[in-house]
């Protein structure tokens, strides 16, 4: 699996022959290292209805014909406006051609800013996407919480992506125990230093991982990354 960071909380995985997209926020965000038109997919994946992780999917999925993927609400929301979903909900998995897709619980919320006001778009969610034998874990916007020690037991995780960023999510204390309870191969911290309210230093967070023995891999903007094979 190659992982392309494009700042935010937004990756591209791709394989030989897939390429899918999690929390689209390019448009009118100041580290997003492309814009929208350049987005190569097969499935877009939403972990929640919010503007900084919804961003440019509407965009992607008409120029491209890629599947939304989300959880229930807010895939509907995407159907009724005539593109191809695929509703999803929390516990739930399923194979595409791409690979298998697993929703988690994501403690946060979930609400579209629209014209009208806010349209409530269902319950927020993390994602395990397992392709070629790797899986990676996207938390979403989160707080800490007890069940990742399950999720951690449960799966085996290649690379998983905690918000670090605190204010709206975990901060870095908590994803430090977030990452101890996941046990995952590698880390990569998202969600942070996009706008001052979530500013941190990720190479501290890395170093303080460190300390406890787990490899964290601090990502660019525009950088792809292969994960190493097991």
């Amino acid at each position: 699996m190659k992982i392309t960071y494009h700042g935010h909380a937004c990756f591209s995985l791709a394989d030989a022959g897939h390429t899918v997209v999690i929390d689209p926020f390019l448009s009118g965000n100041p580290v997003a290292d492309v814009t929208p038109d350049a987005i190569r997919a097969d499935a877009v994946l939403l972990t929640h209805g919010h503007g900084d992780h919804v961003g440019d999917a509407e965009t992607i999925a008409r120029r491209t014909g890629a599947v939304i993927i989300a959880p229930f609400e807010l895939a509907m929301y995407f159907g009724r406006k005539g593109l191809n979903v695929h509703p999803m909900h929390l516990g739930g998995a399923r194979t595409f051609p791409f690979g298998t897709v697993k929703l988690t619980i994501a403690f946060h919320g979930s609400g579209l800013e629209t014209e009208e006001g806010i349209v409530y778009a269902g319950n927020p969610c993390g994602f395990l996407v397992t392709m070629n034998g790797v899986t990676f874990y996207h938390a979403g916007d989160t707080a800490l919480f007890g069940d990742m020690k399950l999720i951690g037991e449960r799966h085996r995780i290649d690379v998983a992506a905690l918000p670090i960023g605190d204010n709206f999510t975990m901060g870095p204390e908590d994803a430090k125990v977030a990452a101890s309870w996941l046990r995952a191969r590698y880390v990569v911290p998202m969600h942070y230093n996009t706008f001052d309210l979530i500013r941190q230093d990720p190479q501290a967070f890395a170093e303080d991982l460190g300390k406890q023995g787990q490899a964290v891999k601090v990502m660019q903007p525009g950088e792809t990354w292969e994960v190493p094979v097991a």
